[in-house]
């Protein structure tokens, strides 16, 4: 009927999703381990982004705040800031104006 078959056939379909599927069972593990890693670098990020605004704060008002709650009240933070990605490392300030999380080693 037809004499110009140009197509694949069911074995050359089933093999590219073999491959596809192996291709996928090896990153996706890799892409897991990652998450960890992730949350740390956007920790870190997030006590500089922080101990810049408390240096703000140190430079109009000649102290530094007692907590990240001051610097939320006085509007140099957010709600958000006050913890890392995780969701469980709390940010805090010594008595030098120095931005830690509680995952810190001090």
């Amino acid at each position: 009927m037809f004499k110009n078959q140009k197509a694949f056939t069911l074995i050359e379909m089933l093999i590219v999703l073999m491959i596809i599927s192996v291709l996928v069972m090896l990153l996706v593990p890799n892409l897991g381990d990652k998450s960890k890693e992730v949350n740390e670098k956007g920790c870190e990020a997030l006590v500089s982004v922080v101990q810049a605004q408390t240096d703000a704060y140190y430079i109009e008002k000649n102290s530094y705040p007692a907590d990240i709650g001051t610097l939320e009240e006085a509007n140099y933070i957010t709600e958000d800031q006050k913890t890392c990605p995780d969701g469980k490392t709390l940010l805090a300030i010594d008595a030098e104006g120095n931005v830690s999380s509680s995952g810190d080693a001090q």
